[in-house]
């Protein structure tokens, strides 16, 4: 199963993680597939990135499968240039994909949302 996991991470910590992991590459160890990791410094970053609108759009994908932009917004009953624009969004964050016919879809299993106050108000 493949999921999306969106979250707060500072920057100390991501560097940190991404030493260790090149380290046991140089090592010659085989690592485990992974989840896609998408990290924001803070949560108002997150929220701002992925907002209600984004995240029906989102939902409504999962659920109706791959669509056109133009279908999509049918779907959400929303202008379509409002649609085309968090389409555009999600794109470019990698959280929904493009197949060969142009259609867009969520190319993962799950995803999920982690965020820690903690963690925020430490970034």
């Amino acid at each position: 199963m493949t999921k999306a996991i969106i979250g707060i991470a500072n920057f100390k910590d991501t560097h940190n993680e991404l030493l260790d992991i090149a380290a046991r590459l140089d090592s010659g160890e085989r690592l485990p597939d992974a989840d896609y990791q998408l990290n924001f410094a803070t949560a108002s970053q997150l929220f701002s990135e992925i907002t209600p609108k984004r995240l029906e759009l989102l939902d409504a994908l999962k659920r109706t499968g791959p669509q056109s932009v133009y279908r999509l917004a049918k779907t959400l009953r929303r202008n379509y240039s409002n649609v085309h624009s968090s389409v555009v969004g999600l794109l470019g964050l990698g959280l929904i994909a493009k197949d060969a016919n142009d259609k867009v879809y969520v190319p993962w299993d799950d995803v999920e949302i982690h965020v820690s106050l903690s963690r925020s108000i430490a970034a």
